[in-house]
């Protein structure tokens, strides 16, 4: 019977097999292998279980139709240590496919098993104890509550003090799907007190568990400022800002996105990130990298100019608008370029002088070309016209402007005449033949007559002639 079950079990570790070991019916026949008295055949059939479940979500239905899951669970505390691992593995096979699954594995009693196997000696079983506890709550919020009200929280942040780096990063990764959630599930793992723990991880070596810390600080810092206020306190920075030069391109990523959580709140906090030299180091990265890669940093030097003209000034400072240019030009995919068109309405209006910094890295018409182009998203023209309205509101500088006023449409250069733009250009003096000359009538052009006429300087001459020949004609008749 065991050379049976070892069969199964290694067929069952092959793609290949999955559909062949359903049709035989394996599925009933390892659930009565689970009730056998040898301890070695109970934890063998589980193990081929798992990596059933595990290939096959259909098989993970068929686990939970035929009631295995609560026979599964029923005896974890007694069992050694091989079976309570294997039992791990089963559960979680079963509860990453959907949150109904999840569910199933939560109404059985599973997640309770799995909080008693944190407190059992061996390494292995709290790894796998924690790994099936995370692919529960990263579904939903509700399923992160249910492993929450187990009581898993403080054992989680237990194992992130022992020696094993497997567990460690495990439970770092179950606390981040925990407080990805909403503002209660983080606060509970705050009071729980994480944040000390995670902060002192930041320069361990080890790249995986540095992904992990920053991705848990992130999805604790996104939620509130209070939470966001209570990562910076933890006096991460500016260590943590030295982690966006790091080898590994996910810890570079994990740290521009916990960079992006904390600076969106308030100007107090884009200041800290400001005064630790987070913006040099943030368009270093942004130069270094592509693709989503650059998603969260883009986004940051948006939320940190949206807050106030001088933090927008530190950005332009720091070269962040020529990036910006460059990221443009460099990236194909749609959403990356509707996150840039937003940073830069972000950076451009505030004054004239932000909306020069833009205007003057040739920004201006990629966004109208962003805008115009019917290929784009409908996500990305909404947000190329609200960072072109932005910017020409406030721009002045008429050189910048010229290429837009071939192609712009109506609806894009009323903001150009709403600003003085046009009254500005009828104020140049030159040559009638001259080139200069050429490109204000191609200006001129593009507006009704009535509206240039109204912006030249010599409108006051004619609207007070004409004035005075209505007089003189009421007066005549």
């Amino acid at each position: 019977m065991l050379h049976f079950v070892q069969s199964v079990a290694d067929l069952s570790g092959r793609s290949q097999n999955i559909e062949i070991l359903h049709n035989a019916g394996v599925i009933a026949m390892l659930r009565l292998l689970m009730l056998d008295v040898v301890p070695s055949i109970q934890q063998t059939a589980a193990l081929a279980l798992g990596r059933l479940t595990d290939h096959s979500e259909n098989l993970a239905k068929a686990v939970v139709n035929q009631d295995i899951l609560p026979q599964l669970v029923c005896s974890v505390a007694s069992q050694t240590r091989f079976y309570k691992k294997a039992a791990a593995f089963v559960l979680r096979s079963v509860a990453k496919h959907s949150p109904e699954l999840a569910y199933a594995v939560v109404a059985c009693g599973g997640v309770d098993a799995m909080v008693l196997c944190l407190e059992d000696f061996d390494p292995g079983v709290k790894e796998a104890a924690v790994w099936a506890l995370g692919i529960v709550a990263r579904h939903n919020g509700v399923l992160g509550q249910g492993v929450v009200d187990a009581g898993a929280v403080p054992l989680l942040i237990a194992c992130l003090r022992e020696p094993e780096m497997g567990l460690k990063c495990i439970a770092a990764s179950t606390l981040s799907d925990i407080s990805k959630h909403t503002p209660e599930l983080a606060q509970t793992v705050v009071d729980s007190g994480a944040i000390p723990h995670l902060a002192q991880m930041i320069l361990n070596p080890d790249a995986k568990l540095k992904r992990q810390v920053f991705s848990a600080l992130s999805h604790i810092s996104q939620h509130s400022v209070c939470l966001a206020e209570m990562v910076v306190e933890a006096n991460i920075f500016p260590a943590a800002i030295a982690c966006l030069r790091d080898p590994d391109e996910y810890v570079r990523k994990n740290t521009s996105t916990l960079m992006r959580e904390v600076v969106k709140h308030t100007p107090e906090l884009s200041q800290v990130i400001v005064n630790c030299g987070g913006m040099a180091a943030m368009v270093d990265y942004l130069s270094n990298c592509s693709g989503n890669f650059r998603l969260p940093g883009i986004m940051m030097l948006g939320y940190v100019s949206a807050h106030s003209e001088r933090l927008a000034m530190a950005v332009i400072v720091s070269k962040g608008v020529q990036l910006l240019a460059r990221c443009m030009s460099e990236e194909s995919k749609q959403h990356i370029k509707a996150a840039i068109a937003w940073s830069v309405g972000q950076i451009g209006h505030h004054t004239p002088e932000h909306a020069k910094a833009v205007s003057t890295s040739g920004l201006l018409p990629k966004l109208l070309q962003l805008y115009m182009d019917a290929g784009s998203s409908e996500d990305l023209q909404i947000k190329s016209k609200k960072a072109l309205k932005s910017v020409l509101q406030r721009c002045t500088d008429l050189s910048s402007l010229v290429p837009l006023l071939y192609e712009a449409p109506c609806n894009i250069l009323k903001h150009v005449v709403c600003h003085g733009a046009l009254a500005k250009l009828q104020e140049i003096k030159a040559d009638p033949d001259s080139l200069l000359q050429e490109y204000i009538n191609i200006i001129n052009c593009c507006f009704p007559e009535e509206i240039v006429l109204y912006y030249s300087p010599e409108f006051n001459i004619f609207f007070i002639y004409g004035m005075h020949m209505q007089f003189s004609y009421f007066q005549f008749v």
